[in-house]
Order: structure tokens, then sequence, then C-alpha cells
């Protein structure tokens, strides 16, 4: 009898359509990866490149705006001088070369009104903000003061103590008023924002102000710096 025979089983053979998909992914979650490092490096190159075209942007504005500054500080020096009739106290100031001047001395209620301006003054109907007004007049200190007696109470205008500071020492010397915010305004009816001090002198009483915040460094550093008077 002859030994039984075994038929020989076959095997599965194994699917390689998920190996495939497998390799396809894999191959691209790798290429997902270079592609997303790829595009951070040039994100932040790009980032890097423009904060540094910034910067140098930033520094060429500040380096222009810095020789713009000195160019105009020389363009005001050397300083110009005022000096009032010595009847009225001798109000004396310094104020830039690149400023022009249009003073009315020939007042009694009003000795001295005077406008400046860099260049040509203009009209005094014109509606321009004056870099500088000058009043002296015939009012007591208080009078003046409480025509901004309104303005003072809706806010429009911010009071503080001020006597100029090579009047400190003086004898006689009054410690006036500085207001700041809409001191002024225009035949229309506009404000103009200044800052403005009220000082007495003598009998009578000074006004010296900026119609713009533009000039109010120049009031300030140069104008008020300088400012003296007999009291």
């Amino acid at each position: 009898m002859n030994p039984q025979q075994t038929t020989p089983v076959e095997l599965p053979k194994p699917d390689k359509k998920p190996m495939m998909a497998a390799l396809i992914l894999g191959v691209l979650l790798v290429l997902a990866l270079v592609f997303g490092v790829w595009a951070f490096s040039s994100r932040q190159s790009i980032k890097t490149d423009a904060n540094a075209k910034l910067a140098q942007a930033d520094k060429k504005l500040a380096q222009a705006q810095a020789a713009q500054a000195s160019a105009d500080a020389a363009n005001k020096t050397p300083y110009r001088s005022y000096t009032g009739p010595s009847t009225y106290g001798s109000v004396s100031f310094k104020y830039p070369k690149s400023w022009n001047a249009y003073i009315d001395q020939t007042s009694d209620t009003q000795p001295v009104e005077g406008y400046f301006y860099p260049g040509i003054v203009p009209g005094i109907q014109s509606d321009t903000a004056f870099a500088l007004r000058i009043e002296l007049v015939d009012n007591t200190y208080d009078s003046v003061v409480s025509q901004f007696q309104s303005d003072l109470q809706d806010g429009s205008v911010k009071a503080s103590a001020f006597l100029p500071a090579k009047m400190k020492k003086v004898t006689g010397a009054q410690v006036g008023l500085r207001l700041t915010g809409a001191i002024a305004q225009n035949d229309d009816g506009t404000n103009l924002n200044g800052s403005m001090v009220i000082l007495k002198v003598r009998d009578k009483t000074l006004q010296i102000y900026t119609e713009s915040n533009n000039y109010l460094d120049d009031l300030n550093n140069i104008v008020l710096a300088s400012l003296t008077f007999q009291p």
C-alpha cells in the first residue's frame, strides 16, 4: 500500500497594497516634513531680512531727523535780541535769528504789541498762528488773568505758577501765571492752542506766548529762558 500522498498547501501571498500605501504615506510625510522645515526656514529668513531692512530704515530716518534738527538749530543761532522801552520795564528776551518781527510801540494803552514768525511776518489779520506774540498792556494783572476764567473752568486752558529763570533772584519780581491750551482764537472763532505767560511788569501786564505748539521748544528754551524785565 502506497503511503498517503499529501497535497502541498499554498500559503496566501502577502497583499502588497497596504505596504505600498504605507510606503507612499511615509514618503509623503517625509516630503511634508522637509517642506515644512524649508517653509519655516524661508519665513524666518524673510522675517530676519525684513527686520534688518526696517532697522536700517529707522536708523537712516533717525540720522536724517538728527541732521535736520542740527541744521534747524544752526539756522536759529546766533539769537537776535529784543529790548522794550525803559519806561515800561525794559522787557528783554532772545529769539531765533530765522524769525522776523513786527513790533508796534506807538500806543499808550498797549505800549508793546509784537508779532514774530519765521521768514516774512504774515499780516495781522491773516489768521496765522504766530511763533511768538508779545503784548504789554495797560491793564492790571488780575484783570488780564480774569479774562481766562471761563476757559480755566471748562478745562480748555490749564494754569500753573511761573517766573522766568533769570528773574527768580530779582527783588520785586512777582510770580506770574502760565496758561496752556486754547489760549487764543482766530477771527473765525477757531482755537489757537499754545502756551502763554502772564507777568506783572510795574503797573502794566506782560503777555508773551506762542499760538502754536510747533514753536513751544523755542518759547521755552530760547525766549522764556532769556526773558528779563525791571519789576
